[in-house]
C-alpha cells in the first residue's frame, strides 16, 4: 500500500505577527511544531503499513524551515518526505492551498490512500483535506475515527453530528482522521539516528503539471483576508462576595444585554 500523509508546520504560540499588507501570518522566526492533528494521520498511516506493508510518504507546503516537521515524521517512521516550497505559493487561501497540494501529490507519484488531520490549529477550516480530494477527483471521508482495509479500498467510520456512519471507498481515496483514532507514538532515538542523513526532497511550482502561476498563492485565492489580528491577552476580573452576589451578577448581565 502506498500512503501519502499531509502534514503542516504551525506556530507553537498564539503570539504571532501579521503582515498588514497581505493579512497572512509571519512564520519566519516563530517557534513552530507539527500540526497536532496531523500526528494522528501519520500514526494511522504507520499502523496500516505495519499491518499490510507498503510505504508512507509525507509532504508539507511551507517555507524551507518546514523541513523540521518532515524530519520529525522520519523519526516516527515515515519512509520519504517532501517540502513544497516556493514564494509563488505563499498567501494561499483554502482553494489555492488545496489545489497546490493536489498538484504536489500528483507530482510525487500515485497513492492508494491520502491521509490528513481533520484540521490545522492555525487555520481551523477543516476544508483543505476534502478540497484536495475534489481537485483530484477521488472519493473522500472526513471526521474518521476508525479505518480498516476492505478488498480494493477502505471502510471508514465517520463521526457525524448525530450518528456514526460507515462508508466504503475504493482506492485511491482520501481520509481526514479524528484525534481519537490512534495515540501517536513518540519519535524514537534509535530511528532518529538511523534517519539522520535521510534526504528531504524540496520541490517548487515548476515541478507541478500545472505551472500557471495565476492558480497559486495570492493570485489563485478568490478569498482575501480583510483584517486579521492576534487575540487580546489582557483579561481583567473582579471577585464578588456576599449574599448579594447573585443579584449583582444579574444586574451586570442585564447591563450587557445578555439576559
Amino acid at each position: 500500500m502506498n500512503i501519502f500523509v499531509c502534514i503542516k508546520q504551525v506556530p507553537a504560540t498564539n503570539k504571532v505577527q501579521v503582515d498588514e499588507e497581505t493579512g497572512v501570518l509571519k512564520r519566519s522566526g516563530v517557534a513552530s511544531k507539527m500540526n497536532p492533528y496531523d500526528l494522528f494521520a501519520l500514526e494511522t498511516a504507520l499502523r496500516l503499513r505495519e499491518q499490510h506493508g507498503g510505504k508512507v510518504t509525507v509532504g508539507t507546503m511551507g517555507p524551507p524551515q518546514a523541513q523540521a516537521v518532515v524530519r520529525e515524521a522520519y523519526m516516527m517512521g515515515a519512509d520519504e518526505g517532501y517540502v513544497f516550497s516556493d514564494r509563488r505559493l505563499g498567501g494561499a487561501d483554502v482553494l489555492a492551498t488545496s489545489y497546490t497540494l493536489s498538484q504536489a501529490i500528483r507530482s510525487v507519484g500515485d497513492f492508494d490512500l491520502i491521509l490528513c488531520g481533520k484540521q490545522t490549529t492555525d487555520g481551523d477550516t477543516a476544508q483543505v483535506g476534502p478540497a484536495i480530494a475534489e481537485h483530484m477527483g477521488i472519493p473522500h471521508a472526513a471526521w474518521v475515527s476508525k479505518l480498516t482495509l476492505s478488498g480494493d479500498g477502505v471502510d471508514a467510520e465517520q463521526q457525524l453530528q448525530d450518528v456514526i456512519e460507515t462508508v466504503h471507498m475504493p482506492f485511491p481515496c482520501l481520509v481526514t482522521v479524528e484525534q481519537d483514532i490512534f495515540m501517536p507514538r513518540l519519535p524514537s532515538l534509535k530511528t532518529a539516528r538511523q534517519v539522520a542523513d535521510r534526504p528531504i526532497h524540496i520541490q517548487g511550482l515548476d515541478s507541478f503539471l500545472d505551472t500557471d502561476e495565476s492558480h497559486y498563492g495570492l493570485s489563485g485565492s478568490p478569498t482575501q483576508v480583510e483584517r486579521i489580528f492576534p487575540p487580546d491577552n489582557d483579561v481583567s476580573h473582579e471577585v464578588w462576595q456576599g449574599p448579594d452576589s447573585g443579584e449583582r451578577l444579574y444586574r451586570q448581565l442585564r447591563s450587557w444585554k445578555f439576559v
